[in-house]
Formats: structure tokens, C-alpha cells, sequence
């Protein structure tokens, strides 16, 4: 952690608070001097500990030129501090925004554990997207970073930001200085990808949901855009403990023991947050990197979500956003993935969920029942409550370190952007040694999942040979893999040679972005995948030793993952030899991080040398015309019960509960697809309380907040029944409650044309007592 902010002759820190200025920005020695009066006893105090010069001058109206504040840090050492305020400036423009991605939350697969029966049926928390702008004071240069809360960023979405941003922006955000990242939710809807792999479990390209998630990226840019101010960014670094493990221990053991050394944990436990702040001391926002995979919620789970880091960014903006909803209110705090490949929060570790015993083993296999019943389990009583603690133990860490945000970034903006054919890179190993990554292909121990999530049938992690059943019928229905891809991904046993089944579109990408944007003194890695424990430590250092030989030192260096296009994992080479599942899924070969790391280091030394203009553009990624290619089953006309209506209660709402109780109501509904078609943006529920002073209601929850949940059953002839539960915290103010449900049903017209309409539904008044 960097020391406090200013600096005595005598080695003493010191600083100072102000209870009655809100939320202000750390002081930086250089606008500080400290003036002895007299010395004397040096006994440590609590010193004071944030001050912001310029805030407190609009605050109390100290003269601007000066401002001379006297401190009695203990009866015998007095000091007067002197603040220049015309060293207290800003250093860039800075804007923020957020904007609802969610898209269908039902019927559409969920993107994370291929799972073809996970599919959407009712919401827990919305999706959004947070976008925060850089710029020089004198706009000359900008870098837009974006977190997003979906599985991972596709080809076919950036690509269709980028459009959607040019058209609005001409060349103002383009390929090289907008970053795209997903934050990996296993919970969101899929169905925005353009490579044919991807459709099977997502049931093909499905544009409501590529459409809610393009609309809600651009949109939250379009608000950060326009509401840029002059501000300042800190940057902290901290150590989050007990929310996550290393799911392939026994690949991370094959790096050599000399690296492994170097580290106290195969898994990276450090976060590193950026702190935004406007120039008046306004706080704007944060970023926080950590490496832990949001699956918490597991792949029984239906419910469209963000998981725990999505729970840690609601935590914080509900604290800054005081007396707003979940979703509204200006402070954005995105909780970015990075390096988090073999990354899992399911503490408990894996074991045997017929038996208990444990199956922490180089297979992850049990012995009655195989790896199929080899599952990682989290710290809480169910998926809720694990992802409630795993979510809760990075907000709590991420508030600490922005409250101790005390070292400035300051310096220039840069950014550099490639796309680069990954099937074909030439890797430089050392004077001597030169060798190639491959055709994209997965192995074996893909379909064998993960103890987060796993596959099916006979399938195991760490299988270096083939199955004779399985590749017959590979061969008989997708054709057999060349002896060039077989040689050059050995020693993976290769289950689907993706790089050469191209119909009816290729199966997996070969062109792929690699960029890195610049801030100051911090380095953003955009990485294309999910790089494990290792491989991003080795990633990040390269990129630091690039920065450092060529006179930019001391850049702090971080991964964002799940950027720009997905390529599934990255494993080390050491790692890659005993394919488990995130090596069967490094889909470029062995060689595929050492690629990474010329291409990354390349694009580290342009930025340190000033020639990002000279870098090569590469090869432009295809776009395919897919039109309407689903499975998704067609959206047919809802219908309701006899003598019933849309929005009628079918069960209702007790007339009392207690805190910590769930109320619970169901209605007549109908298919929530219908609003994403609709491209309606709303709410599913509202919980109200009466208000007797104005005869009214107010809405205190949506259908973003954690309390609530929102199923959708789907019934036979049209039919469907909406239950909305709302689980009661336990410091709900006593009083009055109702619970209401909006949706849209679909009406066919006489002419065989179909209407949306609007409708509603309202419970019954309950009451909430004292416990």
C-alpha cells in the first residue's frame, strides 16, 4: 500500500481530515509543505487522513492563494501546513457511465457452462454495462475502457459497437483506444456470437440479445461522453483473501518450481483499483481488477444474473448512489475480470457430491460416478449465498483500498491495437528456436468441463490420448483432423479441429485483436481469453520489462480479460502438457502465450517509443451474414386462463411478514421475451411502500436489486404463470408493502400481423412488523 499523502522533514506522515467535505481527494506531497514551529516529543496520533484543497476553498471560502492550516498533532510538535491550490489541479477529462445490457432473460441459453438445458427463465439482477473515458486536458487523445456484464466480449458485438461508434463519433473512438471487457458472468443470455461453435449451446445468433448488449455498451459511452469533466485518478493495489482457489493445482504445479517460488499462491489474490475523481473532489467512480471467475451461481441456476463480482459492484454504488435505485444514480463501479482462467470462488474445493469425499485429484474424477460428480462447492449454504460472500469479500477490499487511494496517475495517453491471424504466428523462443502456434482446435478434456461446471458423458480432465468412440464418430460427422494440426497441438488429443470445420461459417476465429491502452503510468492488457494464474503473471512482467528498457519505468501493469473477441484459454507451455480443461481449450497450440507475449511486448514498445503509428494494422476480421439463424423457439401469442387476465394474482401475498421473511405473489404473465423484442426497457417488478402522509406509493426495490427474483413459468397453448418473490431484508423499515409485475403480451391481429401490449399486475398491501 503507498503512503499517506504528505511527507514530514522528520520522517512523520501526516495529514488531514475534513469531516464536513465530502468524499475528498488525497492531497499529494509535492502541493504540500510542512513548516516545524516546535519540536519536541514525537509520539505517534491518529493523523488526520484526506484533504482536498480546491474543495475546501468553494466549501469555506479560504482565500485562493494560499492556505495555511494549523494541525496540533501532539502537546509537544505543532505544525503549519501550506497548500499551493494551484498545484492541486486535475490531469485529465474524465466521464462515466452505466446503461442496462440485459437483454431476454428468458428461453435464451445462459454463456458460460455449455450447458444446452441452462436456459434463461427469470431474473435476479440486471446486466449492465460501465464505460469510463480518459482524456488529455487538451482532448488530443482518449481511451475508453468498458466493463460488461456478460460471459465475454464476441467479434461480432465489437465489431458492431465500433460501427455504431463511428457513426456517432466518426474517428473519435475506434479499435485502438475503446477496450471491451467482460466480466465473465456464466449467467447472462448468449446468442451474440458469429462463430459457428459458439451457436450450439446458444442456439445460434439471436439479435435481441446481441442487440440489448450493443445498445447498452454504446449507450453507457454515449452518458460517460457527455458528461466529461476536469479530474484526477488514483490507483491502490491490495491483497483479497478467502474468495478463490486454483481449480487445476495440478497443472500450476508443472511450471517450473524456481517461478513457483517467486510466488506465496498459485493464484494471483492481489487487486488493483483505479480511483476517479472530478476536480472539485467530486467522486466519480472505479475499476477494480481481481482474478476470480463469476460462477458462483452454478449451471443448475436459471436466473440471468452478474454474479459476484456484478453483487460487488451493486454493493458500491449503492453505498455512493445513497437514496437512489439499483441501476440509477451517477457513481459507476465496474469489478473487471483479468487473469482468472484457472481462477474459481468456490472455496470449499472440489468433492464427490455422491459421497463427500474429496476429488482434488490430477482428473478431478470420483469413484463412484466419474468426473461427473467431481464439483467445486462455494463458502455459503447455496449458490445465492456463495455468491453474496464471494461478492461482498471484493467490495469490502475495493472500499478499503479506494479509501486509501492515495498514489496519482498522472502522464500522457497512448494506445496501440493489431489483429493478428493467431493460427499462424511465428514465436521467436530464444537466437535459435522458432516455432508456430496452430489452427484453432480443443481437446479432449474440453467436453470434460470444469469442477465449476462439468461436461457430460465419459469425459476427464488431463486426457493426453484420444477415445477411439468418441473420435470415430468426430470423424464420421465433422471429419477427422489433419496430421499437420494433430502434430502441431501435441501433445492434445484433439476432440474438434474447429480451425478447419468451416460450415456453415468457421468455427472458431483466426483473426484476433491484441491492444493496450495506456494511462499515465498504468498499462491496460487487453487480453482476448482467459489467461490462467501463470500465464498472466508472465504476461505482465514482459509487458513491464518491455516498458522498462525502452524509458518508461515503474508502469503498473494489469490484465483485463474477456476482451474484444474470445478465444477460450491461455495456458502456460509447462501447463499445456497435461490437459486439463483450460489447456484442451488453449485453442492455438502450445506456443499460444508465448505469442501473446511478442505480440503484447511489440505493442508495449511502440507505446514506450512513440511509433504506434508505424505498427502494421493486420488482417480485418470477417463478418458473416447470418441474418436469422436460431433455435430459439418462435414467440408464439400468449394466452390466459379462463375468466383471468394478464396481471391477475393466481396466489397472493401473505398479509403480514416479519424481516427476513419472503413474500412471495404469482400472477398470470406472459413471456418475458416479449419486452426484448419489444426492445422495451423497464422494470419486471417493483416492491412499493405506502406513504400515508401523500396517499401514495413509492417504489423502494426494482428488479436489479439482490432482494428480488423474478421466475417465469412457462405453461402449454401460450399459457404462463410470473412468481415474484421479494426476500426481505433484514433493515426494512416497518410499514406497508405491495409488490407489482409489468410485462407485454403478444396479440395476432386479423391480418397475421402481431401487437405487444402493455399490461400490469399488483398484489394485495402486506405489512412488514418489527422483528
Amino acid at each position: 500500500m503507498p503512503g499517506p499523502p504528505f511527507t514530514t522533514p522528520n520522517a512523520l506522515t501526516a495529514s488531514a481530515h475534513f469531516d464536513h467535505i465530502d468524499s475528498p481527494l488525497e492531497t499529494q506531497a509535492d502541493s504540500t509543505s510542512w513548516i516545524p514551529l516546535s519540536m519536541g516529543l514525537m509520539s505517534p496520533l491518529g493523523m488526520l487522513s484526506r484533504f482536498h484543497a480546491c474543495n475546501l476553498f468553494k466549501k469555506v471560502g479560504l482565500p485562493l492563494l494560499s492556505l495555511i492550516l494549523l494541525a496540533h498533532v501532539s502537546t509537544n510538535l505543532l505544525f503549519f501546513l501550506i497548500i499551493d491550490p494551484s498545484e492541486v489541479t486535475a490531469n485529465y477529462l474524465l466521464g462515466v457511465g452505466r446503461a442496462d445490457c440485459t437483454g431476454p432473460v428468458a428461453e435464451v441459453p445462459l454463456m458460460g457452462y455449455a450447458n444446452p438445458e441452462q436456459v434463461g427463465s427469470g431474473l435476479l439482477m440486471r446486466l449492465y454495462s460501465r464505460a469510463f473515458i480518459v482524456a488529455d486536458l487538451d482532448d488530443s487523445r482518449r481511451v475508453v475502457f468498458v466493463s460488461a456484464d456478460i460471459g465475454m466480449v464476441s467479434q461480432r458485438l465489437r465489431l458492431e459497437v465500433l460501427k455504431k461508434l463511428k457513426s456517432k463519433y466518426g474517428e473519435l473512438y475506434r479499435q485502438d483506444n475503446v477496450i471491451l471487457s467482460g466480466t465473465h458472468t456464466h449467467s447472462g443470455p448468449g446468442g451474440y456470437f458469429q462463430y459457428t461453435l459458439f451457436w450450439i449451446t446458444s442456439k445460434g445468433l439471436i439479435r435481441p440479445s446481441l442487440n440489448a448488449i450493443v445498445n447498452g455498451i454504446v449507450k453507457s459511452i454515449d452518458i460517460a461522453h457527455q458528461n466529461m469533466k476536469r479530474g484526477r485518478l488514483f490507483i491502490n493495489r491490495g491483497t483479497v483473501e478467502n474468495s478463490q482457489i486454483n481449480r487445476s493445482p495440478f497443472s500450476y504445479l508443472e511450471n517450473p518450481a524456481s517461478e513457483r517460488s517467486r510466488y506465496s499462491s498459485n493464484t494471483d489474490k492481489e487487486m488493483v483499483m483505479l480511483k476517479m475523481v472530478d476536480e472539485n473532489g467530486q467522486e466519480l467512480g472505479l475499476i477494480s481488477w481481481f482474478a476470480v471467475h463469476p460462477v458462483s451461481m452454478n449451471n443448475t441456476n436459471h436466473l440471468v444474473n452478474s454474479d459476484n463480482v456484478g453483487y460487488a459492484s451493486y454493493l458500491f454504488e449503492q453505498e455512493k448512489n445513497k437514496g437512489m435505485l439499483p441501476g440509477e444514480g451517477s457513481f459507476v463501479a465496474a469489478f473487471a475480470s483479468s487473469n482468472l482462467g484457472d481462477v474459481s470462488p468456490n472455496t470449499k474445493g472440489p468433492f464427490c457430491i455422491n459421497t463427500g469425499e474429496s476429488c482434488n485429484n490430477p482428473h478431478s474424477t470420483c469413484p463412484v460416478g466419474g468426473a461427473k460428480m467431481c464439483m467445486a462447492m462455494g463458502p455459503g449454504n447455496d449458490m445465492f449465498d456463495s455468491t453474496r460472500i464471494i461478492g461482498q469479500n471484493i467490495y469490502l477490499k475495493a472500499r478499503d483500498l479506494y479509501e486509501k487511494a492515495y498514489q496519482e496517475v498522472t502522464g500522457p495517453l497512448s494506445s496501440a491495437h493489431q489483429w493478428v491471424n493467431m493460427s499462424d504466428v511465428s514465436v521467436e523462443l530464444n537466437a535459435t528456436h522458432t516455432v508456430n502456434t496452430c489452427k484453432p482446435a480443443l481437446g479432449h478434456s474440453f467436453a470434460a468441463g470444469t469442477i465449476d461446471g462439468v461436461g457430460a458423458f465419459n469425459f476427464t480432465q488431463g486426457s493426453v490420448e484420444g477415445n477411439p468412440f468418441w473420435d470415430e464418430i468426430r470423424d464420421q460427422l465433422l471429419g477427422e483432423p489433419s496430421n499437420e494440426t494433430k502434430a502441431c497441438h501435441k501433445p492434445k488429443p484433439i476432440l474438434f479441429s474447429t480451425g478447419e470445420m468451416t460450415r456453415p461459417h468457421p468455427w472458431h476465429p483466426d483473426i484476433v485483436d491484441v491492444q493496450i491502452a495506456a494511462i499515465g503510468s498504468l498499462a491496460i492488457i487487453a487480453v482476448p481469453g482467459e489467461f490462467t494464474t501463470m500465464s498472466g503473471r508472465r504476461l505482465r512482467e514482459a509487458v513491464k520489462r518491455e516498458f522498462d528498457s525502452h524509458g518508461t519505468p515503474r508502469m503498473d501493469v494489469v490484465i483485463a480479460g474477456l476482451c474484444n473477441v474470445y478465444t477460450h484459454y491461455i495456458t502456460t507451455y509447462e501447463e499445456y502438457q497435461v490437459q486439463r480443461y483450460e489447456a484442451a481449450s488453449t485453442i492455438y497450440g502450445p506456443h499460444t502465450l508465448s505469442a501473446y507475449i511478442q505480440l503484447y511486448r511489440g505493442l508495449a514498445r511502440a507505446i514506450a517509443t512513440n511509433t504506434v503509428q508505424d505498427l502494421p494494422r493486420g488482417p480485418e476480421p470477417p463478418v458473416f451474414n447470418i441474418g436469422n439463424m436460431t433455435l430459439l423457439p418462435p414467440l408464439t401469442a400468449d394466452r390466459m386462463p379462463v375468466n383471468k387476465t394478464f396481471g391477475d394474482v393466481l396466489q397472493e401475498v401473505r398479509q403480514q411478514y416479519r424481516a427476513r421473511e419472503v413474500a412471495e405473489v404469482t400472477f398470470v404473465g406472459a413471456n418475458p421475451r416479449n419486452s426484448a423484442e419489444n426492445a422495451t426497457e423497464h422494470n419486471f417488478l417493483t416492491v412499493e411502500r405506502y406513504t400515508s402522509t401523500s396517499d401514495s406509493w413509492h417504489v423502494v426495490w426494482n428488479d436489479a436489486s439482490w432482494d428480488t427474483r423474478f421466475y417465469w413459468t412457462k405453461g402449454s397453448f401460450g399459457r404462463s404463470n410470473v412468481t415474484i418473490e421479494w426476500h426481505i431484508p433484514r433493515d426494512t423499515e416497518p410499514g406497508v408493502y405491495r409488490i407489482r409485475y409489468f410485462g407485454h403480451y403478444k396479440k395476432k391481429l386479423s391480418n397475421n400481423r402481431a401487437v405487444f401490449i402493455p399490461f400490469e399486475g399488483t398484489s394485495s398491501a402486506f405489512e412488514i412488523t418489527t422483528l
